[in-house]
């Protein structure tokens, strides 16, 4: 049948970190043509053990609710302040090609608690990696925006990139999270939380 992958559901269980950036990689690797396709592997990569809680990049144990999770569906705002949410959120935006906006904006939010004295820096590692025409990682905003977005950057304050944050974090909320709150990955990993929370 065109259009349609079967896979086998014989994978052995994931024991340990290398076998969970193992189902990682293949994951990426396969993202193309079926994100999400075994999703239990997924899930077991992006929520290790639900039931004693998520590990964040900040290496603390966070427990992840149903009731968190479902609070992520109220606002974009809501996802983003929570860090499970954002990762979460990212690996949705790689399946989709469009992590730069997540990036960019968690750039942006670390930019603004930078040091006075360190802001030129970061305000050219931004520019460079986001903004300028043929930035790695180029966000999605017009031409005006991009050129008044470069000409704060070479006087850096710590609102040099508001406006084109505001633009990215608009085009996330209308575009991309209405897309994440269908997706397989947010509700899978919601029923999987729901169902753990009644046992």
């Amino acid at each position: 049948m065109p259009g349609f992958f079967f896979f086998q559901n014989n994978m052995t269980e994931l024991n340990g970190k290398e076998d969970c950036k193992l189902a990682k990689g293949k994951v990426h690797k396969k993202k193309q043509k079926a994100f999400g396709a075994d999703l239990k592997s997924y899930l077991k990569c992006m929520v290790p053990h639900i039931e004693s809680g998520i590990k964040t990049s900040s290496s603390r144990n966070v427990m992840l609710s149903a009731e968190e999770v479902i609070q992520w569906s109220q606002s974009l705002e809501k996802l983003l302040a929570s860090q499970s949410g954002q990762g979460v959120f990212r690996e949705f935006l790689k399946s989709e090609f469009s992590e730069e906006n997540i990036e960019f904006w968690l750039a942006c939010e670390d930019y603004k608690k930078t040091k006075s004295d360190h802001l030129h820096g970061k305000a050219e590692r931004i520019y460079e990696e986001f903004v300028q025409s043929d930035a790695i990682k180029q966000i999605n905003i017009d031409y005006q925006m991009r050129e008044a977005t470069a000409k704060k950057a070479q006087d850096p304050t710590h609102t040099s990139f508001d406006e084109a944050q505001k633009t990215v974090y608009i085009l996330m909320e209308r575009d991309s999270y209405p897309r994440f709150l269908k997706s397989k990955s947010y509700l899978n990993l919601l029923n999987q939380l729901q169902t753990n929370t009644s046992k």
